[in-house]
């Protein structure tokens, strides 16, 4: 029996910039389809109000869930009032703003009960990615939110994010930790599935500027001096990939990083079992769910040492942490994993470890639990 047997199903309306079809797609959208999907399988209603792109359907039905899709990645939070008010007349009990780019303010225009769900926030990372005009727009939207969702409960998905929702000025007994999870049906050590012959470092997601694939590509030289002949292989796509093939160009590594584009769930999963180690450079995330789907196929990683990353990955366990922006230690921390047989074998039996304490079937139940709250302590039918 779900919590929510008690009350009946909820209607919950869900507000993100992206859904997980969005050419745009990242780890946030993962992890919000994860969860949300489950809450339809435990017998909620559950719509999604999203942004679109260049050919996109406006409406559709996404593993039983319902989409409107309204104005595209910059015009979205131009067009989501006028587009929530067309859908108001279905009767939401709640409303979840997932808060991942830039807040929409729902509680000012939003009557429902709202609960927020916040992967992480950019802070003044967000100049080293963006034109200082948008990068500026964030930053202030972010400094305003602690005023705007006071009485809102949040849901973060690390204590990393939980701290810096505190450190802005965030009530702590107003926000509660929820850790995503991975399909460990998808994610697991298989037997017949052989590692790369040669030292392979592997990196799946996103190529953007603040993921710091640039450090990762540094440290093949320094790898080399040691004696040690690694590959980079990258999956995924982004505006920065032709500065990172100037970058490996420039450090006389480009025969040995090679750029795969974007590639399938299969290949993602064969990747993430063949390499020696996964790597996560980003000197700021909510969580790195990519450390945790690594470690569950029993492959360690090194990430940076920076908050959301060093929750994910298990210092010592599933893998090792390294100075974000110094190329000698990641170099350091990788050559302890490629170098070491016995090194690595520990670590991806501890990685195996690590990545069993988290799924989406519990991550879902503690979404489920926090909107019966929500719904609860507004009155919500």
């Amino acid at each position: 029996m779900h919590a929510s047997d008690s009350r009946g199903p909820l209607r919950i309306l869900v507000i993100n910039w992206q859904d997980r079809l969005n050419p745009q797609a990242g780890g946030a959208e993962v992890h919000l389809h994860e969860i949300f999907q489950r809450l339809v399988d435990r017998g909620h209603q559950v719509s999604l109000l999203v942004s679109g792109w260049d050919g996109a359907p406006g409406d559709a039905m996404l593993d039983g869930m319902r989409v409107r899709r309204t104005g595209k990645r910059y015009s979205f939070p131009l067009r989501v009032r006028r587009s929530f008010a067309g859908l108001a007349a279905d009767g939401f009990d709640v409303v979840v703003e997932d808060i991942n780019k830039l807040p929409l303010f729902t509680p000012l225009w939003v009557r429902l009960p709202v609960l927020a769900l916040v992967p992480h926030l950019f802070g003044t990372t967000a100049f080293r990615e963006a034109p200082w005009p948008v990068a500026a727009t964030v930053w202030a939207a972010e400094r305003a939110m602690p005023g705007v969702y006071r009485s809102v409960p949040v849901l973060a998905i690390s204590e990393s994010t939980a701290n810096d929702l505190v450190r802005r000025g965030f009530s702590r007994d107003r926000v509660r930790v929820s850790y995503p999870g991975i399909d460990h049906q998808v994610f697991r050590p298989v037997a017949a599935v052989e590692r790369f012959e040669e030292p392979v470092m592997v990196y799946v997601g996103r190529l953007k500027r603040y993921k710091g694939l640039d450090v990762v590509i540094r440290a093949l030289p320094e790898l080399r001096e040691r004696g040690i002949a690694a590959r980079f292989l990258i999956a995924g796509q982004g505006d920065d990939r032709r500065r990172l093939e100037q970058i490996a160009a420039e450090a006389g590594v480009a025969d040995d990083v090679e750029f795969l584009g974007f590639v399938s769930e299969t290949r993602k999963v064969e990747l993430l079992r063949r390499a020696w180690v996964n790597v996560y450079p980003s000197p700021k995330e909510g969580w790195g769910i990519t450390n945790i789907e690594a470690a569950a196929c029993g492959t360690p990683t090194v990430a940076s040492d920076s908050p959301g990353l060093r929750e994910s990955v298990a210092e010592g366990e599933s893998g090792f942490l390294a100075a974000h922006s110094d190329s000698r230690a990641w170099a350091d921390r990788l050559g302890r994993i490629l170098q070491y047989t016995e090194q690595r074998e520990r670590l991806a039996k501890g990685a195996v470890r690590h990545a069993s304490r988290f799924s989406w079937e519990t991550a879902a139940a503690e979404t489920e639990q926090s909107l019966i709250e929500v719904c609860r302590s507004r009155g919500g039918s």
